[in-house]
């Protein structure tokens, strides 16, 4: 699957569960984004590691293994399916799919963009800008 086929299928997903029942705003989903970095802050805090959760239905190739409560538990008691995934890389690959949601909504060619942003970096000066951060 090509970034613009990834990303068209998150926006079809946010469509089918809702979040395009009203128009979508940058600022809006500038704040979710920003919502997201946050959880991702959170998440090194506790000090919890980069991804981690389980699954009720491991056998069916769930790929998150480790902390999660609900582990032991069978389906039907409380767990309707696997274990959410958890950590630092899980939100900030929320954020990255905020992203690509809101550029397949406005119709961008990501592949094409980030080639040209990839290929105009490669030509900055070393730490460019000369910013602490």
């Amino acid at each position: 699957m090509t970034v613009n086929e990834f990303a068209k299928a998150i926006h079809e997903n946010a469509v089918a569960h809702g979040w395009y029942d009203t128009p979508v705003d940058f600022p809006e989903v500038a704040v979710m984004v920003h919502a997201e970095i946050s959880e991702a802050v959170e998440e090194w805090r506790e000090g919890n590691p980069l991804v981690y959760g389980t699954c009720a239905l491991a056998a069916e190739g769930c790929k998150f293994f480790g902390v999660c409560d609900r582990v032991g538990q069978p389906e039907g008691e409380g767990v309707d399916g696997p274990c959410k995934p958890e950590g630092v890389a899980v939100e900030l690959c929320d954020a990255v799919m905020r992203i690509f949601d809101y550029l397949a909504y406005s119709g961008v060619d990501i592949e094409a963009v980030l080639e040209a942003k990839y290929a105009y970096n490669t030509g900055r000066p070393y730490r460019h800008g000369g910013k602490k951060l």
